[in-house]
Order: structure tokens, then C-alpha cells, then sequence
């Protein structure tokens, strides 16, 4: 194997292979990347698998509403709020060994929350998963900037963003079928021989490699960004529920808000940050960034609002709307696996390739909001659309992030790139949940936010129907809204992406 000169702040294990950049990179690296990308597979899939479980849950462990919740956000909250602090961990002690660590950790919460028999075993279980998720999604993505030569990254990041999209869209697939033949706990059960497998293949075939100069770990750092990132995640998730105005909101969105504040002044004063605040100044990141919150703003929301649509408007089954909305995800995939949307991006330039995307994911959304009443073509149209935005545009700002980054500190990329993608999803929810929320209050005052409730107190088919109607119309508007928001931060991000080019960034 053909090497270049040793990569600056990178050292290797003693008796380990080494592993700085090559020009033909790692020999082994696709098969490599197979095995990451089905580690990370699971993980992604236990961000929406637990949803179709929700009645079984109910039924047979007597969870109530506020459990379901911590089931569903436990993992969520804890994965997100870790992820800078696990990135920074894998480049300080080792990639290898945070992915071995992060497997491990996932494998036994999934045994755990399998074999739970309590509301509390399986939301602590949750939890456990949460941290090896976090470990998980950074290291993963480090890795592959550490084996795949620079010409071979756009290829290989289209490739791992596809199968988040991949388990995205499986979730409810998977598992709806699982509790059609098995009990609940089996969606947990069968991480395990993924696990297995994974771990194995991770000792035997990926290299180690580490920042040298992560002798000091930054222990506050790390505590005040998962404090804060937790807090801030928290907030976002509860406010559809409780309110924005309300005390238990505004005061975890106050903690939020103070203590990343304290995180930012810290970081930019102690000798080795875990965070680099000097990131932010370079054009290409910010662009990315802003790019990356918007791409995950607007297809996490769109996701959750067509859900809706297909559930409580069409009268769709969890498994039929699944169906319904896998085009997009299918998309995505045979773009970014087929080398297609890496090509397209080599041709197009990162400036054009992104605002190309946010136009689309754009258009897609405004297909969605206006087309719906045509039927499934009209959504279809709308899905076709974002998913090719979306694998165009995501392994786009995924790659200007991470390259953007010096190479030592992969670890910490791959940490703002996840914690940027679930903050930018939280957010598409939120805001376009409110945005729908409040149109529909607006048109069926009694009903509150709730469809149920409203179809449940209709006086008749004419009432059912304009119950409907308003609901249809909150979604229109909420789409719409999603729809210039991306467009916006597309030409926001297409425009600092440019300027960084012609300064030569």
C-alpha cells in the first residue's frame, strides 16, 4: 500500500497498522465501509422501529402516555446530547476503540430493552442504546475519512448518508413485521447478531488511528455540551406537547441557552477544546452548516407531517403509510450507492450541488402541499423530489463539514455533523408541527390541536369532513412553510459555500 507523508496530530497504536491518508486508500475499505454502514444501520433503525410498538407497549408493560414518551425520547435525548463529547472521545482515545466500545454499549442496551419487563428497565435500557448510538454515528463517519483517499470521499459519504436514509424509512417497516410474528421485544433482540457480527469485524479489519495531541481530555467541555445539547433537544421536542410559552419549556430552553453559552466561553479558552469555536469563521463550514440544519429541517418535517397525512386524512395503517413514503428513501439510496449523486457533485461544484438540492427538496414540499388532493401520484411526485434533493444535498454538506475540519479532529466533525442533523429534525418537527397546529386550531377552534378529538365530537359526515378539510389545510400550510425555509438556507449556504471557493477555502 502506497503511502503520503504521516498525517499531522495522528499517531498510531502500538503494533497497529498504519493508517494515515494514502493515495489509493485502505485496501480493505469498502468491505470496511459495509460493515460500519450496517452497524450504523441499526442504530438509525432504533430512532423510528419503537413507534410501531407504541400499542403492544400499552398493552402488555401498561405504559403510560408520559412513558411512551421517555421510551421514544430517552434514546434521542441522550444520543444527541452526546455526540460532540463522543466524537471528541474517538479522537482522543482512539477510533477503533470508540466503535468497539459504541457496539458493545449498543448490543447490551438492545439485550436489556429486549428482555425489559418494566416501563423503567426499558426506558433506562433506552437510555444505554442513546450512548451507543452516540458513539456509534461519529466514529463511523470518522472512520471513513480516515480510510477512503480524499478523491473517494464524496462517493463514500453518499454512501453512509444513504443508510441513515435507509433506516429511516425501514423503521416501521421492519418493525411492523416483526410484531407481526414475534412479541415487542424482538425489534430490540435482533440488533444482536449485527452486533456480533459488527464487532468482530470491527477488531479484525478496521485500523486504529487518533489525535496526538488528546493527552488532556476536556471533561468540562464535554459536560456542558451534553448538559446543553440535551437540554436544548429537550425543549424543541416538548414544546408541540406543552407549549412554547410554557414554564417547563421555557425553562429548559433558558438552560439550553445558558449553559452552551458557558460551553462556548470555556472552549474558547481552555489549551485543547473539544470544539474548535475557530470552525465557525471559515465559510465553507458555516455554509455547510447552515445547509446540513436545513436539509434535515425540512425532510425530518415533511416525514412527520406526510405520516399524518397518510394516517389520519387517507386512513392509512402504520405499515401502508411506511409503504407510502419509502419511494423517498429508495431514492436517496440508488443515487448515493450507485455513484450517481457523487458524480453529479464532482460536475456541479458543492455551491451549485446544494442549492440544486434545497430547489428540489423545495419544489418537492410544495408538490406535497398542493398536489395531495390529486391523490398518491401528487405525493409520490413530492417524495421522488426530496429524496433526490436529499441525496444530493446531504453527502454534499456532510463532505464540505469534514473537509473543512483538519483530518485529527474527524471525530469532532462527525459529532457536529450528527448533532446538526438531529437538532435540524427536531427543529422540522417542531416548527411545521406548530405551523399545522395552529392553522388547524384556527379553522376547528374546538378541537384544539387534536384530530381525534375533533373527528370523535363531529356531528356527522358533512362535520367529519370539514374536520378534515382544516387538518388538510394546516399541512398544506405547514409544507409551504418548510418549502421557503429550505429554499432560503439554500441560497444562504450556496453563497457562503461560493465565497469560500473564491477565497480559496
Amino acid at each position: 500500500m502506497t503511502t503520503s507523508s504521516p498525517e499531522q496530530g495522528q499517531e498510531q497504536e502500538p503494533g497497529a497498522a498504519r493508517t494515515e491518508p494514502t493515495v489509493q486508500g485502505h485496501p480493505q475499505r469498502w468491505l470496511i465501509l459495509a460493515v460500519i454502514s450496517l452497524a450504523q444501520l441499526t442504530v438509525v433503525l432504533d430512532n423510528t422501529v419503537l413507534n410501531v410498538a407504541i400499542p403492544s407497549l400499552t398493552d402488555e408493560l401498561g405504559a403510560a402516555t408520559s412513558d411512551i414518551q421517555w421510551m421514544i425520547n430517552a434514546y434521542s435525548l441522550v444520543q444527541s446530547g452526546l455526540l460532540l463529547t463522543a466524537g471528541s472521545g474517538a479522537d482522543r482515545y482512539g477510533r477503533k476503540k470508540m466503535l468497539t466500545a459504541g457496539l458493545a454499549l449498543f448490543g447490551l442496551g438492545s439485550l436489556a430493552a429486549g428482555l425489559a419487563d418494566s416501563t423503567g428497565q426499558l426506558i433506562a435500557a433506552r437510555a444505554g442504546m442513546g450512548v451507543g448510538g452516540a458513539l456509534l454515528l461519529t466514529t463511523t463517519l470518522a472512520v471513513v475519512m480516515q480510510i477512503f483517499a480524499p478523491e473517494e470521499h464524496a462517493k463514500a459519504i453518499g454512501i453512509w448518508s444513504a443508510v441513515s436514509a435507509l433506516g429511516f424509512a425501514c423503521g416501521p417497516l421492519i418493525g411492523g413485521f416483526m410484531l407481526d410474528h414475534f412479541w415487542w421485544g424482538a425489534i430490540f433482540l435482533i440488533n444482536l447478531p449485527v452486533v456480533a457480527l459488527g464487532l468482530v469485524a470491527v477488531v479484525t479489519l478496521v485500523p486504529e488511528s487518533k489525535n496526538r495531541q488528546g493527552d488532556r481530555p476536556d471533561l468540562l467541555g464535554a459536560l456542558l455540551s451534553t448538559i446543553g445539547m440535551a437540554a436544548l433537544v429537550y425543549a424543541i421536542i416538548s414544546g408541540p406537547e406543552h407549549g412554547w410559552t410554557s414554564g417547563r419549556v421555557l425553562a429548559t430552553a433558558a438552560v439550553a441557552v445558558g449553559v452552551l453559552a458557558l460551553f462556548a466561553y470555556w472552549e474558547s479558552r481552555v489549551p485543547y477544546p473539544m470544539l474548535d469555536l475557530s470552525f465557525f469563521r471559515n465559510q465553507r463550514f458555516t455554509g455547510a452548516v447552515a445547509g446540513l440544519m436545513l436539509i434535515t429541517f425540512g425532510m425530518g418535517g415533511a416525514l412527520f407531517l406526510l405520516t399524518q397525512h397518510l394516517q389520519f386524512v387517507l386512513g392509512y395503517d402504520p405499515l401502508r403509510a411506511g409503504l407510502a413514503t419509502a419511494p423517498l428513501a429508495g431514492t436517496v439510496v440508488v443515487l448515493n450507492f450507485s455513484g450517481i449523486a457523487a458524480k453529479w457533485l464532482v460536475k456541479l461544484g458543492t455551491p451549485v450541488a446544494v442549492m440544486l438540492s434545497m430547489v428540489l427538496m423545495s419544489a418537492g414540499l410544495v408538490a406535497i402541499a398542493t398536489l395531495t388532493g390529486t391523490g398518491y401520484p401528487g405525493t409520490l411526485l413530492g417524495l421522488l423530489l426530496i429524496g433526490v434533493g436529499c441525496a444530493l444535498g446531504n453527502p454534499a454538506m456532510a463532505h464540505a463539514i469534514m473537509s473543512s475540519i483538519p483530518p485529527a479532529k474527524a471525530g469532532v466533525g462527525a459529532g457536529i455533523n450528527g448533532t446538526l442533523a438531529e437538532f435540524g429534525n427536531g427543529l422540522g418537527v417542531a416548527v411545521l408541527g406548530a405551523v399545522l397546529n395552529s392553522r388547524f386550531a384556527a379553522l376547528v377552534p374546538v378541537a384544539a390541536t387534536s384530530l381525534p378529538a375533533a373527528l370523535a365530537s363531529a356531528d356527522g359526515a358533512a362535520e367529519r369532513e370539514r374536520v378534515i378539510g382544516a387538518f388538510s389545510s394546516g399541512l398544506e400550510s405547514s409544507q409551504l412553510v418548510g418549502a421557503v425555509a429550505v429554499l432560503a438556507g439554500g441560497a444562504v449556504a450556496a453563497l457562503l459555500l461560493r465565497r469560500a471557493e473564491r477565497a480559496g477555502v
